[in-house]
């Protein structure tokens, strides 16, 4: 589960990179508003802990603009202020979880642990549809009508990112990103060797669903029509 955090306090946010490492968590930390709103926006986090108060542009402007994007990933707000006020602004803008400070660690990783399930919750059949094909990513299987083929973890999972994506242009850099990691020192080609596996178990089950190349850009899909 890869967290970003937006957090301009520096020894709060470091500390809980640490805590949430210790516990797991891929993280990523950032601390101004501007960062913030860019690393949201790329589509790769799983979850964001979300100050309000921040340097650039404030944690509730990001979450509209997030929402207004049809960018669904869950937000934890994270505040100094306590009034209900701020509450009810923080989750009608679409947070969907709100901790004032000072917040014990234990109550943190519990709504993180929450906000897990909830999200599988709704998805429970771990399957996405895309034109012609269906992936279930739980039982790592694409089909088309009654055809199906295994695939491997990495092919799954970069399928899936791609049809979470399916009108944008996803780079390779993107996409090393959110199935390796930041500091991962895969090559680009890495990813050209599981797009050339993925095209060819959507040519064997007979898809109209394919993997363009976006030369200098990166890869979408085309076909969902």
């Amino acid at each position: 589960m890869r967290i970003l955090i937006v957090e301009d306090e520096l020894h709060l946010a470091e500390a809980l990179t640490q805590i949430l490492k210790k516990n797991n968590y891929t993280v990523d930390a950032v601390h101004d508003g501007e960062s913030g709103i860019d690393n949201a926006l790329s589509g790769i986090y799983d979850l964001i802990i979300l100050d309000i108060m921040l340097p650039k542009m404030n944690g509730i402007s990001i979450l509209k603009h997030m929402r207004k994007q049809e960018i669904a990933t869950p937000v934890i707000l994270l505040t100094a202020k306590g009034e209900i006020s701020d509450k009810v602004m923080g989750l009608d803008s679409g947070a969907d979880d709100y901790l004032p400070k000072p917040f014990a660690t234990e109550e943190l990783l519990a709504r993180i642990r929450a906000l897990s399930r909830r999200k599988g919750d709704i998805l429970p059949d771990s399957s996405l549809k895309y034109g012609d094909i269906e992936l279930d990513a739980l039982n790592l299987k694409l089909s088309k009508d009654s055809k199906d083929v295994k695939l491997t973890l990495k092919e799954s999972e970069l399928l899936e990112f791609l049809m979470l994506r399916k009108n944008i242009v996803t780079s390779k850099e993107l996409i090393i990103e959110k199935l390796w990691g930041f500091d991962s020192e895969v090559e680009p080609n890495n990813v050209e060797v599981y797009i050339s596996f993925l095209r060819k178990k959507l040519s064997f089950l007979n898809s109209k669903v394919s993997i363009v190349t976006v030369r200098g850009v990166g890869y979408i899909l085309e076909g969902g029509n």
